[in-house]
């Protein structure tokens, strides 16, 4: 019991630190066509900076290779310095236009115009305030997903579907990154507005339909259902929704 209501506990600041950001990185606002090869982002969970640039992901329904880089690290960091000469995150590589870049506002304005074929919409724009906004929301989350701590190092990397702003994947995230355990993001934001709700109950009463074409009927027929998150490690073969199960398998297969 304990377990649980720390855990629901958890939840409830994850919802807040959603919350404090307009719930930005909920919806894609175009979909984008996934690149030859995978983006790679060396990122801090909890940095508010990296968070504005998931947002961008999620808008734009981009998948990325994430590279944990916490307080502390000993894993990408060292790489990260390697590849852009300095420990600042986040660091976006695009290995298909030989693009490494830091500064979240001219990562965001590069994903837009490269992959979304538009300047960054308004809401996605940094600002002045909104960088105090993601920053108060890791404040709410008592400053989880910043600082490494002594994990397993798997062959490869896990795959997770997510979408920014799930106050229940956040929770799988931050774990992710405290692990340095790097991740394939399938981006799998709301497409509609019959997507909107938890997965066990959204706002449209009835049977669940995806949006025709879109990424989630691709995932609906690639898994029978679409939740997030959901976790799939190749190492192991283990595949898990619910993210306190997540967790808790993180912990117990990589923690030291």
């Amino acid at each position: 019991m304990p377990n649980f209501l720390a855990h629901q506990l958890n939840v409830i600041g994850s919802v807040a630190a959603s919350s404090v950001s307009i719930w930005r990185g909920t919806s894609v606002i175009k979909a984008a066509v996934q690149p030859k090869k995978r983006l790679r982002l060396y990122d801090m969970e909890g940095s508010p900076f990296c968070k504005l640039v998931r947002e961008a992901l999620t808008a734009l329904g981009l998948d990325a290779e994430i590279y944990p880089c916490p307080r502390g690290g000993k894993r990408y960091r060292p790489e990260a310095m390697r590849i852009g000469g300095k420990a600042q995150f986040p660091l976006l590589v695009d290995p298909n236009n030989n693009t490494v870049m830091y500064e979240s506002s001219d990562i965001i304005d590069y994903l837009f115009r490269q992959y979304g074929d538009q300047e960054t919409p308004t809401a996605y724009r940094p600002g002045k305030l909104r960088p105090l906004a993601s920053g108060a929301g890791t404040v709410l989350r008592m400053m989880r997903g910043i600082t490494g701590r002594a994990a397993k190092q798997p062959d490869e990397l896990l795959e997770l579907w997510s979408f920014e702003s799930s106050p229940y994947t956040r929770l799988v995230r931050e774990r992710l990154t405290e692990l340095e355990l790097a991740y394939v993001l399938h981006n799998i934001g709301k497409e509609q507005f019959a997507d909107m709700g938890p997965a066990a109950m959204r706002v449209k009463p009835g049977p669940y339909k995806p949006k025709a074409g879109g990424r989630r009927e691709q995932v609906l027929a690639q898994f029978g259902r679409v939740q997030a998150p959901y976790l799939e490690d190749p190492n192991t073969g283990t595949k898990l929704y619910e993210s306190s199960k997540i967790i808790d398998y993180l912990e117990r297969e990589y923690a030291v």
